[in-house]
């Protein structure tokens, strides 16, 4: 099993290393990660430079791009063979509800997803790296479950851990997106020389967590997995849009 690495945070991150360390001997492990923190990157490629890669001396592949970038370029012309799987993660912070649409880490699982092969985002939902082990270990159970009953071809899987002790993590459950309130407001400021700037803001309150989403997971101590899918059509728009189509010019 041939099993491809990614993340948002960058090839140096801990969370990257982690879940790295709890995949070992379930496959060949391939890492190609960007070399900075990429977060927020959502489903960007580099089209306006070319990209560079190179290998750091754990033998991690790293590129001066975005997550999306680093698996194009694994499954497009780095690797000479085509992974089983594509994980992401363990990112830094949470990535649940509309989160999803800007995160780096689902992104870069997104790609692998886009290509054809099942593909797992793993976050660890508080920063600053705390029950990394914790997550570890619930990223290492999750994929040995693939491993012992594949996703199919095209699965993304999006998971979202408890920042707990992994002896207080209550179940892994499956769940849907919640929903957040908009964002809270950009803050201003100014450079050295008076011109005004401005930083994005907070991320808005929660507004669904429901049992069944993966905020009421989260907020219950549970492991929320997520399958997500990228047909972006609004199917029940289809027939009231429909009204607006027709020749651009009437007939004479």
């Amino acid at each position: 099993m041939h099993i491809l690495v990614s993340n948002d945070d960058g090839y140096t991150a801990p969370g990257l290393e982690a879940l790295v360390q709890s995949l070992k001997g379930l496959g060949d492990l391939t890492v190609v990660a960007p070399e900075t923190n990429c977060s927020g990157a959502s489903n960007s490629l580099t089209l306006n430079r070319p990209l560079s890669v190179r290998q750091a001396v754990n033998g991690f592949y790293y590129v001066n791009g975005t997550p999306s970038d680093c698996v194009h370029i694994a499954l497009t012309g780095l690797l000479d063979f085509r992974p089983d799987l594509v994980v992401s993660g363990i990112n830094n912070g949470a990535n649940m509800g509309e989160d999803t649409l800007y995160s780096g880490t689902v992104a870069a699982a997104t790609e692998g997803y886009l290509f054809g092969i099942p593909a797992i985002a793993f976050s660890l939902v508080q920063k600053g790296w705390e029950h990394l082990d914790g997550a570890a270990r619930v990223a290492r159970k999750i994929a040995e479950q693939h491993m012992r009953n594949p996703l199919p071809n095209h699965t993304l899987l999006n998971v979202n851990i408890p920042a707990v002790p992994f002896e207080a993590i209550q179940e892994m459950r499956v769940t849907r997106l919640g929903k957040r309130h908009p964002s809270e407001p950009v803050v201003k400021s100014h450079t050295p020389y008076g011109d005004p700037v401005y930083w994005i803001g907070p991320v808005g309150g929660v507004s669904d967590s429901a049992d069944d989403t993966d905020f009421g997971a989260i907020e219950q101590q549970a492991v929320s997995m997520t399958p997500l899918r990228f047909d972006l059509t609004h199917y029940e728009q289809l027939t009231q849009v429909r009204d607006w189509a027709g020749p651009l010019c009437a007939n004479p």
